[in-house]
């Protein structure tokens, strides 16, 4: 029998970027857009607050972009400074390598694995689907979802009683699925 869990983000993650006034290593964001037209051209910002000092930064989102370029309902999110929009942009590849930050998923996620009948069976079968870009490795998700340690996971893979597709000692992002024999 198939069973499904599912890594889903509980908050906004951190964002990793040094603080030129404290030095502290962390941003949070502060929800909150800044739009700036220069002529028919605009840039776009996410603004992130230091959690040391509460200094703000900004994330590039646009840079001197024609105004016809930008899709009208993109526009009115981020004037209206939407919440999903956030999410959305920080989770962005391109957003991230533009503005050279990383995020940090620490606590920022939990795993729903549909209760815990599961346990009592001798093989389980598990799909493991994302809701966002969250990278964690397999290893983990398994030892919390099967209520067992990491060193007791680790081995269980080097005995061969879980199998997978995927590298399950590389943070993945990505929907896998796993099979558990006891």
């Amino acid at each position: 029998m198939s069973t499904s869990w599912v890594v889903v983000p509980t908050c906004l993650p951190l964002v990793r970027r040094r603080c030129h006034t404290c030095g502290s290593e962390f941003f949070r964001p502060s929800g909150k857009f800044r739009v700036n037209a220069n002529h028919k051209l605009l840039d776009a910002w996410l603004l992130v607050l230091c959690n040391g000092c509460g200094e703000t930064a900004k994330l590039t989102l646009l840079e001197r972009t024609n105004v016809r370029d930008i899709p009208s309902t993109l526009l009115d999110r981020l004037h209206g400074n939407d919440s999903d929009l956030t999410a959305e942009l920080l989770q962005d590849p391109l957003v991230q390598r533009r503005s050279r930050v990383t995020l940090d998923w620490g606590d920022a996620w939990r795993l729903d694995t549909g209760g815990w009948d599961h346990l009592d069976r001798e093989v389980i079968d598990v799909s493991v689907r994302f809701a966002a870009r969250i990278p964690i490795r397999p290893a983990r998700l398994i030892a919390e979802g099967c209520g067992l340690s990491r060193a007791g996971v680790e081995r269980l893979i080097t005995e061969g009683k879980v199998v997978s597709m995927v590298r399950l000692g590389s943070p993945l992002s990505g929907d896998f699925t796993f099979t558990l024999k006891r």
